[in-house]
């Protein structure tokens, strides 16, 4: 949020601050919202290996921009949800974007998504993903 949003939230609040973050974080979720049908061309494949190496998983995550796409929070993100695929083996996007976060239950990747969508100010996506077991063919010719 911009200085002048911040100011706006405390005044609103009352000088409450913890209510100003409050307010901030709900208005940013806001905007990402609204920003969520907008298409996203660009992004990264990032990819997993579990400690072993017997584990893996990729995941296509997308943005608007290239810029964004080079965000250290984004790339962040990208790596955190390949380590999901791979501990939790969803079955599609939309039970990956509903399973709890497993360094912080208390969230959804869902929601982590939707954050750093917020702070970027562009749609982010989770396009698609792939997970992969040794010794499993994952419907696949082995």
């Amino acid at each position: 949020a911009g200085v002048m949003d911040c100011k706006r939230a405390l005044d609103e609040a009352k000088g409450d601050f913890e209510k100003a973050k409050a307010l901030i974080k709900e208005r940013g979720l806001a905007r990402a919202k609204e920003k969520s049908d907008r298409e996203a061309k660009e992004g990264v494949v990032e990819a997993y290996v579990h400690a072993g190496g017997r584990i893996g998983a990729m995941v296509e995550l997308s943005s608007e921009t290239d810029f964004v796409a080079r965000n250290a929070d984004f790339r962040e993100l990208a790596k955190e949800i390949a380590m999901q695929v791979a501990a939790m083996d969803p079955t599609d996007v939309g039970q990956l974007l509903e399973q709890p976060y497993i360094r912080d239950a208390s969230k959804t990747i869902g929601e982590l998504v939707t954050g750093v969508a917020a702070r970027t100010g562009e749609n982010v996506r989770v396009k698609r993903f792939k997970r992969f077991e040794l010794g499993q063919s994952n419907g696949e010719p082995t």
